[in-house]
């Protein structure tokens, strides 16, 4: 692609990485001023800047799940408010994820549109998980709802500043509908104020560079991202690449659900066609189209450009076809609280579509899960209503040429982390009794490199009237495996009464009742392995022995190898 400009190539690199440092420096402002552990601590929040078109620009996020979700929120203010309709101080929030949210409705997105000289010139814009937007459930996360109604508050593209006042009476709904509304405010309070240090940064560079050379300089950046992705893509075998896979339930007892992908590689182009994929499901794992890009965006980036950063060029190449009224491009009003779910099946089904083509990019399938706990009750000491949301960490897939990574977070977490121990136990009235390696002995994940571990974390409660909802997908179906490598293990919740009698395991489960010193036990899953097992060098399985990976009988019935006399059998 050719292109001609005016501006000097090194002011052009010069503006692309400010703009880049922008949406980096806006993420750290929200993460140091949020009110949440979930925010804070997890990193469960993207910001980043669009120019006036709603063209991302530049995105720093912890969520893998959010890339191209601040485009579409940006879009939908501009379809909302055409025109001269836009004006300065305004600010917009916007969770709906039918017009443009993506995801759920705790995920609540802020957009601040940026003038200069009067004239629009971009859009300061993030994305953050609030603990608390109402709804039947503590935490806004529902297992068994029915319908989006049930879910929380729906922030359909409104306006909570305009021209500089702010709306009191949305902030008074906002305040009477949530649980925690000290929580929830001082989380959107976080945001504007990342919103108008990214305003500011913004018009810095206007004014230093000039409005025409600021806006070749977007032209540049947009274009510099396309390049890149088609010189990858030209990479890569034509072809046509297939691949299913299966949501185990939909929180109702309904499923399982099938995930079907078609990929066309065809020169400089791809084309991800889900075609044939389940209808809309009656529980709450519906994914919204918006919600599909994003989740095609996050892998496709893998694809073409894992080491460049984000803008909208990029996916210029990209092209999603799906059926309306399906399980990923739901519409309303069918729930979509744990839309996560499918996203990550999405991720997933391309990742094993592609990984004999990218095998040095796509490796075998991991645990695939948010694996999300939300526990909630009143804190022995200070008799106050708590509230812990996180995810769960588990085992990556291997790959041709190295082991899966342990205890990492799910593709589409990215960058995430979940409480610290010492966190959990002193804000919330629980103890954490396990946080280790899940290590079961029985060979999953095995091969000439075997998958990443999961973990196990246990929580013991400190009073009675506790309530826990687990959503762990992947309970059913395990990680695959690649060119003779086995699967991996499925993730598991169990809950341990006081007595010591165990219920589970589940995959999913609403408001489940734990009293004093009762324990909800998480175990994640063990990735796929890659290649046969027998090829794994005989020092590396004993070794894999001595750290407790596997057992002597494991090495020797699934690696050919005696530990004793450390030989090849």
């Amino acid at each position: 692609m050719s292109q001609q400009y005016h501006t000097d190539p090194f002011t052009l690199e010069i503006i692309k990485d400010a703009l880049h440092s922008i949406g980096e420096e806006m993420f750290t402002s929200l993460a140091r001023t949020s009110m949440s552990t979930i925010i804070y601590e997890t990193l469960d929040y993207a910001s980043g800047l669009t120019d006036r078109e709603g063209n991302l620009l530049t995105q720093g996020n912890g969520i893998t799940g959010f890339i191209g979700m601040l485009t579409f929120m940006v879009k939908e203010t501009l379809a909302k408010f055409p025109g001269e309709q836009l004006k300065p101080g305004d600010l917009i929030i916007i969770n709906d994820p039918y017009q443009g949210g993506g995801s759920h409705l705790s995920d609540v997105g802020l957009v601040l549109p940026i003038f200069y000289q009067n004239n629009l010139v971009g859009f300061s814009a993030n994305k953050a998980h609030w603990s608390e937007v109402g709804g039947k459930d503590v935490g806004s996360f529902t297992n068994d709802s029915v319908d989006i109604y049930q879910e929380g508050l729906q922030f359909s593209c409104v306006k909570l500043f305009n021209e500089g006042e702010i709306n009191e009476a949305l902030v008074d709904i906002i305040r009477s509908n949530v649980r925690f509304p000290d929580q929830s405010l001082g989380d959107m309070w976080a945001q504007i104020s990342a919103l108008r240090l990214g305003e500011q940064r913004l018009l810095e560079l206007y004014e230093r560079y000039t409005p025409e050379v600021m806006e070749e300089s977007v032209r540049y950046l947009l274009n510099h991202g396309e390049t890149i992705s088609r010189q990858e893509l030209a990479k890569l075998p034509d072809g046509i690449y297939e691949a299913e896979e299966y949501i185990d339930t939909d929180g109702l007892g309904n499923g399982p659900f099938l995930v079907k992908v078609k990929i066309t590689i065809d020169g400089e182009e791809i084309t991800f066609d889900f075609t044939g994929s389940a209808g809309q499901a009656p529980g709450p794992i519906n994914l919204t189209y918006s919600g599909l890009v994003a989740g095609v965006r996050a892998i496709f980036l893998s694809i073409a450009t894992p080491d460049q950063e984000v803008n909208d060029g990029i996916f210029r190449p990209m092209h999603i076809i799906a059926k309306p009224k399906s399980i990923m491009s739901a519409e309303r009003p069918v729930p979509v609280s744990n839309y996560f779910i499918t996203m990550l099946e999405v991720i997933n089904v391309i990742q094993k579509a592609l990984a004999d083509i990218l095998p040095h990019r796509l490796g075998a399938g991991h645990y695939s899960a948010v694996c999300s706990l939300v526990l909630g009750g009143l804190h022995p000491e200070t008799d106050q209503a708590f509230l812990l949301v996180e995810p769960t960490n588990g085992g990556w897939g291997a790959s041709p040429n190295a082991d899966g990574q342990s205890g990492q977070f799910c593709y589409g977490n990215g960058e995430t982390y979940n409480v610290p121990v010492e966190v959990a136990e002193t804000r919330y009235g629980v103890l954490v009794d396990e946080y280790s390696l899940r290590i079961d002995n029985d060979g999953a994940g095995a091969g000439e490199y075997i998958g990443g571990f999961g973990i196990t974390r246990i929580y013991r409660a400190l009073n009675d009237g506790q309530t826990a909802s687990v959503t762990f997908g992947h309970h059913e179906s395990k990680p695959w495996g690649v060119d003779g490598g086995h699967e991996g293990s499925s993730n598991d919740v169990y809950f341990e009464k006081k007595d010591g009698s165990i219920d589970g395991p589940y995959g999913m489960y609403p408001r489940y009742i734990l009293n004093t010193d009762d324990r909800v036990i998480l175990k994640t899953g063990t990735g796929g392995g890659y290649g046969f097992p027998t090829d794994r060098p005989v020092d590396q399985v004993i070794k894999d022995v001595r750290n407790g990976y596997y057992n002597a009988d494991i090495a020797r019935e699934i690696f050919g190898v005696n530990v004793e006399t450390g030989q090849r059998i």
